[in-house]
């Protein structure tokens, strides 16, 4: 049995504790929350887990093996940085991994010197469609040239104390957002990016609304397009006033035999009933000769579905990070994959404040 303590049981730290609940062999013993609604909520998901004041008192349980830590963006390095000095037990840090350059000092301590796990909550790679692509992209493409993900999607949530509203907080859109696509890129292409170009803005949401007389600055719409150390190029495009769409990501890879799609369904809590049944999930491949393209559905089980707004790709992780700690193998997303795709939103970010490319060690 793996036992949890998480930090942080806002709207995704739910999500993960629905997702811990089907694991066999794993559960919730603790779980540290300063808001009292989101207290309530976690309680009535896990009634046998004790709400506890801090993260020292967490650290001090001898009933806690492995971590989640689910808090707002710009806590994640410095809760981090604590738990090394206290206990280093394995982690599920949520993404972004840093938000800010001055966090970057405590990150590089944290990847020399953490003594366990620590694995990036990467999820988008859990997709059972994403899964599906990543398996056949080569075949389908003979080696990608150009890779494209489109995410049209419905605008940010309300947090708890509207604490995305704001790029202080988030690390920006480009960032907060999309660092789950440029790990993609990094993920699927198995290549490093050497520059970035992006233009974005905040054209529609949250334009009216005020949080101590501020008016939120995070963007909702991009376009990002990145050069790849051997040649493929990558492209970004994100629109966050588009939730009529039938699908919510769609990814298509193209080399000299053909192209490849995964068309990905956004949550189905969200998903308007009077449009008939929620579209199924599917990969389409389409070669240059013969010129036929083969769509697969790629069904998820109800039950994941039910469990979170990621297609299942949450539980999927959590059973790579359970594997991770039972095994001793290496996380499947490390620190500095992490920070890999952080630093590609940073430049994104960059890129289109001052509209010039950036170049990336």
């Amino acid at each position: 049995m793996i036992r949890y303590g998480i930090i942080g049981s806002g709207m995704m730290g739910q999500e993960h504790i629905r997702n811990i609940a089907l694991l066999p062999d794993a559960a919730v013993m603790a779980f540290v929350e300063p808001d009292p609604g989101m207290v309530a909520r976690t309680r009535a998901l896990v009634p046998q887990a004790t709400h506890v004041a801090d993260i020292a008192t967490l650290l001090a349980r001898d009933d806690v093996d492995a971590l989640l830590i689910a808090s707002p963006n710009h806590m994640h390095i410095g809760q981090l940085t604590q738990i090394a000095a206290i206990r280093p037990l394995p982690v599920l840090v949520e993404k972004p991994l840093y938000t800010d350059e001055a966090q970057l000092p405590d990150l590089e301590r944290l990847m020399r010197a953490y003594s366990a796990p620590v694995w990036v909550a990467m999820e988008y790679r859990y997709m059972p469609p994403v899964q599906m692509f990543r398996d056949k992209v080569a075949d389908a493409t003979g080696g990608i040239r150009m890779l494209t993900i489109r995410e049209h999607r419905f605008p940010f949530l309300e947090k708890v104390g509207d604490w995305n509203r704001f790029n202080r907080n988030t690390g920006g859109t480009l960032v907060e957002k999309c660092c789950h696509f440029f790990d993609l890129m990094r993920l699927i292409l198995d290549d490093e990016p050497q520059r970035v170009m992006a233009s974005a803005g905040q054209a529609v949401n949250h334009r009216d609304e005020r949080y101590d007389g501020q008016t939120p600055d995070i963007w909702d719409h991009g376009y990002v397009i990145v050069d790849f150390a051997r040649g493929a190029r990558a492209m970004l495009e994100l629109c966050m006033f588009a939730e009529g769409s039938r699908y919510q990501e769609e990814i298509s890879a193209v080399g000299p035999t053909g192209k490849i799609e995964a068309l990905v369904p956004g949550p189905t809590r969200f998903w308007n009933v009077e449009a008939g049944p929620a579209p199924t999930p599917q990969v389409i491949i389409s070669p240059r000769n013969p010129t036929v393209p083969i769509a697969h559905d790629v069904p998820v089980d109800p039950a994941l579905l039910a469990a979170g707004d990621h297609n299942g790709a949450t539980f999927y992780q959590h059973q790579g990070f359970l594997d991770c700690i039972r095994t001793g193998r290496r996380p499947d997303v490390t620190l500095r994959d992490g920070a890999q795709a952080v630093a590609m939103g940073r430049a994104a970010q960059r890129s289109a404040q001052t509209g010039q490319s950036v170049s990336l060690d």
